[in-house]
């Protein structure tokens, strides 16, 4: 893993001449700690939209106009003492689709294993050499996730230096006693959303993220029977995800982000197309069935 780390440093280094990647919004919310000052969760909220907008994670040029759009909606459930919190993360990444003004949400997750410690009014460091504080890395773990995501959607197989960073990150946080880093904590947690992301079984997902996004919502405005026929087509090969890693929670994140956009994108469809489409889908996502009902009905 050190190797790999040496390998990709050139990725770390901080260039300031170039634009930051992303451009994200926080939300911190405390709803069930009402007697905390809530300075604090505003505080809270600014130092990671500092973490996350003026960081450098790469060494990548990114205009202004390229910065990659997301969301974290982090909710505080409880506060064990003055400085340690536990709550919930939700992520979210939305990636423009080409020729007009939709974003295809691409990730939507929710990290239930988020424990940390924080102090107002300091600054969130990372240090990529080695882990520091759970805070940073959780933020650092998906920013490189995201980065390996999105560039899978405009290269085949494009992210896959970014998900070694991620799983970097993740090997640095296997003697921490916070939860969420280590594979036998449960099948639903970052240890296993970038485990299983670069295992050659989920080759098909990730390829996947290509075929739906650049060979297909992005060719749509030019002909959206061909660009559905290759969605589908797509989603066809992740069967055989499912047959490896049932109900895997890579499979999960994916059809969470993409659920609602393939009934609207699949509604007007032939009848015949949605029907081998709706076949599929009941294997490697029974859990939106009754979404993809709606599908069949046109409504």
């Amino acid at each position: 893993m050190r190797k790999t780390f040496l390998h990709l440093a050139y990725l770390l280094l901080p260039v300031s001449a170039f634009a930051q990647e992303f451009n994200c919004q926080v939300t911190v919310v405390a709803p069930q700690i009402a007697a905390a000052d809530p300075r604090l969760w505003k505080n809270m909220e600014t130092s990671i939209v500092e973490f996350m907008n003026t960081r450098r994670f790469t060494n990548f040029n990114y205009t202004s106009a390229e910065r990659l759009d997301m969301s974290l909606l982090l909710t505080i459930s409880e506060q064990p003492t003055a400085d340690r919190f536990k709550g919930t993360l939700q992520v979210i990444y939305a990636r423009p689709v080409f020729n007009t003004d939709y974003s295809s949400t691409v990730i939507n997750l929710l990290d239930n294993d988020v424990e940390f410690q924080y102090l107002q009014n300091t600054q969130i460091d990372f240090i990529p050499e080695r882990f520091t504080n759970n805070l940073s890395s959780i933020l650092a773990f998906y920013a490189y996730y995201i980065l390996g995501v999105h560039a899978d959607t405009y290269a085949l197989n494009g992210g896959t230096d970014f998900y070694n960073l991620a799983q970097e990150i993740v090997s640095q946080a296997q003697n921490t006693a916070e939860p969420g880093w280590k594979a036998f904590e449960g099948n639903k947690n970052r240890y296993w959303l970038i485990d299983n992301q670069i295992q050659a079984v989920f080759r098909p997902l990730r390829e996947l993220l290509y075929n739906y996004h650049r060979l297909g919502m992005d060719a749509a405005h030019d002909d959206v029977a061909t660009a559905r026929k290759t969605i589908a087509a797509a989603i066809e090969k992740l069967k055989t995800v499912h047959q490896a890693k049932p109900a895997s929670y890579n499979l999960q994140v994916l059809f969470n982000a993409k659920g609602d956009e393939l009934v609207e994108l699949f509604k007007p469809a032939e009848p015949q197309e949605k029907a081998k489409l709706f076949n599929t889908l009941q294997i490697v996502d029974p859990g939106n069935i009754s979404k993809y009902q709606a599908m069949m009905r046109g409504s």
